[in-house]
């Protein structure tokens, strides 16, 4: 009881904004029941790929690495999760491949940024780079899924009034996963001695290394599995969120999960309230387009959550620390 009074008390401002949110929702929600579900709903599934990238960006950076790549390694994974699934004729080898793509990806980047010292905003410039090359180089039109990532609900949770029918009810299972993702990410972060391994090789590497921890190998390890996030983000937008390939599709978002990941101070949980914040940013312009009278250009609604991005950052600059290390090869005294 202790622990949490003491948790509560370090976080009260979070908390007291996340409980106003809930309760303007609840609101909206009783004077607008007719679009509130779904605009949540939209919200959320526009969120989604966010949530998951944002957390490829704090491990990544808690690690001590910069991680420009994020776009290149959704990319890559949509590319390959949905052609791999259109040929083998198998939505389960699909999704293999897509996050198998992403942890390729992260290696390549772990390697070039970790082990070869390059730079590591180039290191990730040239992810995407390649990313965007191959995709549109062996881009095949007129291939279609073999079928649908299954929806599914929770018990008890579903039942929840909004909430459950947002989050919990009928969902995808990338979805589902996007959720306990990053409750775990949170928990390992802070409550784990692997966490508290990697926040060290991301604040003091020379201390952790002479606490007898392998900087260099954890931030490998840390980067190359934290693609398996991207991976599975980039599957989500082309085999659920629209069940098709397009050149550049991710269309940015692995550069916004980062703004995310900073707005949300490097911590899972705040970023997946930033997330949903861009989410209902995009869901809010898209029904003013559609009801509210509107006739705004789609090219204009699609730049607000940019705009809110750049808004918002303005407002958060220097008020968020980054990890004290990030962006620093780490070099032992004796090489």
């Amino acid at each position: 009881m202790e622990r949490l009074s003491t948790w509560a008390s370090k976080n009260r401002t979070p908390l007291v904004i996340a409980a106003a949110v809930l309760v303007a929702a609840y609101a909206f929600n009783l004077v607008r029941g007719d679009i509130a579900p779904s605009m949540f709903g939209a919200a959320w599934g526009y969120a989604i790929p966010l949530v998951l990238a944002a957390l490829v960006g704090v491990i990544g950076e808690r690690s001590g690495v910069v991680n420009i790549g994020i776009e290149g390694q959704m990319l890559l994974a949509a590319f390959a999760g949905f052609f791999v699934a259109a040929v083998s004729g198998s939505m389960i080898v699909g999704v293999l491949a897509g996050i198998g793509t992403g942890l390729v990806a992260g290696g390549f980047l772990a390697v070039t940024a970790v082990r070869w010292r390059m730079d590591q905003i180039i290191a990730g410039v040239v992810l995407n780079i390649i990313a965007t090359g191959l995709t549109s180089f062996y881009l095949v039109s007129g291939q279609s899924l073999p079928g649908v990532i299954p929806n599914v609900s929770v018990p008890l949770l579903s039942q929840i009034p909004l909430l459950g029918e947002v989050f919990f009810s009928g969902r995808s299972v990338i979805a589902l996963i996007a959720i306990l993702a990053a409750v775990l990410v949170h928990l390992a972060l802070f409550h784990s001695r692997w966490g508290l391994r990697t926040r060290a090789v991301g604040e003091y590497p020379s201390a952790a290394d002479t606490a007898g921890i392998k900087v260099e190998r954890l931030r490998m390890v840390n980067v190359t599995l934290a693609g398996s996030l991207a991976g599975l983000a980039g599957v989500y937008l082309s085999m659920d969120a629209s069940s098709t390939f397009e050149r550049e599709m991710t269309a940015g978002r692995g550069f916004l999960a980062l703004a995310i990941m900073i707005m949300g101070a490097w911590r899972p949980l705040r970023a997946f309230s930033m997330a949903l914040f861009f989410g209902f940013v995009n869901a809010t312009a898209s029904q003013l387009q559609q009801t509210g009278g509107f006739s705004i250009p789609p090219q204009l609604t699609a730049t607000l959550p940019y705009v809110a991005t750049l808004v918002v950052l303005a407002v958060a600059a220097g008020r968020v620390r980054p990890p004290g290390a990030v962006g620093q090869p780490y070099v032992k005294k004796d090489q």
